[in-house]
């Protein structure tokens, strides 16, 4: 006989109960409190014995949490009831219930629709038929009927769709199986990210069809098998196995492959596989076919331990036809940290070398790299091992470092010295900084070894070493501070060849007296209805360094400091070892900041300063501009954030004598929302005859990523309908030498569910040599990436200041309580 009860409890499999399900709601609990406080009260006036209806109800307890719960225990899900729902049950207790007429079955997060389905109670099965629906965790199953054990999930389901959660990709089947709560299979299907509309003749603008496809779950992996590709309904890829994520989790199977033409490789196409080995471990192996050249093998190995980590990058090719030989390159990068009984442990290296000279003409990036050569220093390939030791107020640090040069004979470089090895030694003397002394110690010896360009030993090979000793006493004010500092650098050399013009041995002890002073003045401060807190902060800085002669000394490691608001305010003009400028002078400067009253952040700031110096400098490199008695260039720098969008920075340096600047730089950023980012620099460099290293230069720099339409109407106002485009590039024009030196300019168009990118990228090699490209890539939403040459996104996120990727992850996943129902 047919029960017409509203809705059944099952507290398990094995037990059938009959029970009304009652909804606590706040009013509900409201009313129930205020009748169960009225009714003793009237009880009383009507004189009538009280019952346990007059009992007051227990006050609800609840629970206080800022989520619903996304996952279930797997030690409480087979202990969860099942709820089940109908406008007409019928059945045996604990044996089968038939429900018809909207009928509904809950477990924990997974629950079943259908026009009428049959529960067996013993196997835990459920047959539907009719408008079959599944919520599983937030993913959507529908079709027309259904067998299913519920708590095993295993079963069929026939003519359906379905939609996940986290990609919100869905598609069709004539048939899906499930396997496991994990694991379904589902068959002549089909899998797209495009948003399904209400038009019946409604296509994809992308989809996979296949024969077969496995989803994991666990993994968060599909693989299809037997496809292929359909873009705007045109097959583009045949995929006889592929596999894809379901989300943002790493998977092993292979990435989306990159096909280019280039005039000296010819065809390339090169297809990466990911190795999701460990979760602490990966590795990409990347095949590149060269119609021209031949096969080639890429391989980056990443590994992450508590105590260690690193990097290992590698590319063969064996019998290169354009070089007729084997051609390789790697890199490797490795970092270790350790606490020992002896103290903290450090081994580190950065280890790059590649087969000949020409691998930088040959391969569009260095291993190590992603990027292409982009300038002359891409040719110097460091080599470099450290290892260190720390314990208490002693540290020792032992470094080797040895170059490659890859030398091109229309533009030769000079091989950099190599470290074999450098041995440092510091002294810390935190306990004295308690006393209101800060002193440094300091002791290092370097082997210095080269070669010329054309192999000869370099005949300033020879051993340094050089000593520190530094003690400074600051005072802070209440206003202000002052730091008076000595130091005394010493050095010895022992070359390997004496010279006419150099012993074969020299040594040096240099000291260095200095005084820092400044003042900090404060007052609050008004501005367009703003509140500021104004700073005014003058500075002296004086230094003096005695003349010793150095000119016969090589440069190992030094080079001229550039002039800017942190080296004006230092004691030499040179870094490195190699050279300790003869400075008697004296750094005066002013700096003015506006703070936020609120939270402090520094809206403004602008800063001048200027040297005087009171004799000429006499210590040089041999190619720079000394310094004169008298004033120097005067220095002037400020920037501001003028709210959120916009921000200017600007730096001058301007020559006195022939009242003009030597050096400027201006720029600019306008960041209105996301995806809309324009800046704009100015760098000018003045011509210097005397030196050598500077030929002067004045360039200007603009970059953009801005959309051209809202998907509606384009930047003219016209109607344009679709998607949105987007204009990305950034363009370095040298007005020094009337050209065009770096450029990437490209075209963005995002759909509903894809994007495409057209990216022209031009990067300047040399001063006569450039090299140009076009980029393409078709990116399917959720699903994968097709490019044609090397990949644009990486270039547009490299070169382009401000650009955001569309469509770009936030990290968060959607709840599974946004598809409940």
């Amino acid at each position: 006989m047919p029960v017409s009860l509203h809705s059944f409890a099952l507290p398990s499999p094995q037990r059938l109960a009959v029970s009304t399900v009652v909804r606590w709601t706040p009013l509900a609990a409201a009313l129930a409190l205020a009748w169960s406080a009225a009714l003793p009260a009237a009880a009383q006036d009507s004189g009538s014995t009280p019952s346990l209806w007059d009992a007051p109800l227990p006050a609800p307890q609840l629970k206080s949490s800022t989520q619903l719960q996304e996952t279930l225990d797997p030690a409480l899900r087979n202990q969860l009831p099942s709820y089940i729902k109908a406008e007409q049950i019928s059945g045996q207790a604990d044996i089968q219930s038939t429900l018809e007429g909207g009928a509904e079955l809950r477990r924990g997060d997974t629950v079943l629709r259908a026009d009428r389905m049959q529960y067996d109670v013993a196997d835990d099965t459920v047959h539907a038929q009719g408008n079959v629906h599944i919520n599983r965790g937030g993913n959507i199953f529908q079709g027309t009927a259904l067998q299913l054990q519920v708590d095993a999930f295993q079963g069929d389901f026939t003519q359906a769709t379905y939609q996940f959660l986290e990609t919100q990709g869905h598609g069709d089947a004539e048939r899906v199986e499930f396997i496991d709560r994990d694991n379904s299979v589902v068959y002549q299907a089909t899998y797209t990210t495009c948003l399904r509309d209400d038009d019946a003749s409604w296509e994809p603008d992308w989809m996979l069809r296949a024969q077969r496809i496995e989803l994991d779950r666990a993994t968060d992996v599909g693989v299809a098998y037997g496809g292929s590709l359909e873009f705007k309904g045109v097959p583009i890829l045949p995929v006889p196995a592929l596999s894809f994520p379901l989300s943002d989790r790493r998977k092993s199977g292979l990435l989306p492959p990159t096909i280019g033409v280039d005039s000296v490789s010819g065809v390339e196409y090169s297809q990466p596989y990911y190795w999701n080995i460990a979760p602490n471990r990966d590795a990409t192996i990347t095949p590149t076919l060269m119609s021209k050249r031949g096969l080639s093998l890429g391989t980056e190995f990443r590994y992450l331990e508590p105590n260690y980590a690193g990097v290992l990058d590698m590319e063969y090719m064996a019998n290169d036809k354009l070089r007729d030989r084997d051609r390789w390159g790697y890199n490797w990068k490795h970092a270790t940290s350790l606490n020992s009984p002896v103290g903290r442990l450090g081994l580190n290296w950065n280890l790059t070398r590649v087969s000949d000279d020409n691998y930088w003409r040959d391969f569009n990036s260095m291993p190590g790299k992603k990027e292409a050569f982009a300038s002359t220093e891409e040719r110097l390939l460091s080599s470099n091992g450290n290892l260190s030791w720390a314990s208490g107020k002693h540290s020792v640090n032992v470094l080797v470092e040895r170059w490659q040069v890859l030398q091109d004979l229309d533009a030769i470089i000079a091989p950099p010295f190599n470290r074999m090895p450098q041995v440092q030694w510091r002294y810390n003397t935190d306990e004295w900084a308690t006393k209101g002394w800060d002193v440094n110690l300091l002791g290092e010896t370097t082997r210095f070894t080269a070669r010329t360009w054309d192999g000869v030993q370099n005949p300033n090979n020879a051993q340094r070493s050089f000593g520190l000793v530094q003690v400074a006493k600051p005072h802070a004010l209440s206003g202000g501070f002052i730091t008076p500092k000595v130091q005394l650098q010493t050095s010895n050399y022992q070359f390997d060849n004496a010279s006419p013009l150099r012993p074969k041995s020299k040594s040096l002890a240099i000291p260095t007296v200095s005084l820092d002073s400044g003042l900090v003045f404060e007052r609050d401060s008004s501005f367009l209805s703003r509140n500021y807190l104004q700073t005014l902060e003058p500075r002296a800085f004086y230094t003096y360094t005695p003349y010793r002669n150095q000119s016969m000394l090589p440069l190992y490691d030094t080079a001229l400091a550039d002039f800017n608001f942190g080296s004006i305010y230092s004691e030499n003009s040179y870094t490195g070892r190699d050279r300790i400028a003869d400075n008697n002078m004296l750094t005066v400067g002013l700096t003015t900041r506006y703070l936020d009253a609120a939270d402090g952040a520094e809206v403004a700031r602008l800063g001048i300063a200027q040297r005087l110096r009171f004799a000429d400098q006499r210590v040089g490199l041999g190619y720079d501009t000394l310094g004169t008695k008298g004033w120097s260039d005067i220095l002037v720098g400020g920037g501001v954030t003028w709210n959120s969008r916009w921000s200017t920075d600007a730096l001058v340096q301007y020559n006195r004598d022939i009242q003009r600047p030597t050096r400027s730089s201006i720029s600019g950023r306008y960041t209105p929302g996301p995806y809309k980012t324009l800046s704009a620099a100015y760098r000018y460099q003045r011509e210097n005859s005397l030196q050598l290293v500077n030929q002067g230069s004045e360039q200007v720099d603009f970059g953009w990523q801005w959309p051209l339409n809202n998907g509606r109407k384009n930047v003219f106002g016209e109607a344009a309908g679709g998607g949105r485009w987007y204009s990305v590039g950034r363009l370095n024009y040298s007005m020094y030498d009337k050209k065009l030196v770096d450029a990437i300019v490209g075209f963005e168009y995002d759909s509903c569910c894809w994007i495409g990118r057209v990216v022209v990228e031009r990067v300047q090699n040399s001063r006569t040599e450039a090299q140009t490209k076009l980029l393409f890539q078709l990116e399917f939403v959720g699903f994968s990436r097709l490019s044609l040459g090397a990949d644009p996104l990486k270039s547009l996120q490299e070169y382009v200041p401000g650009y955001r990727p569309l469509r770009g992850r936030s990290g968060s996943v959607p709840s599974r309580f946004s598809n409940y129902d």
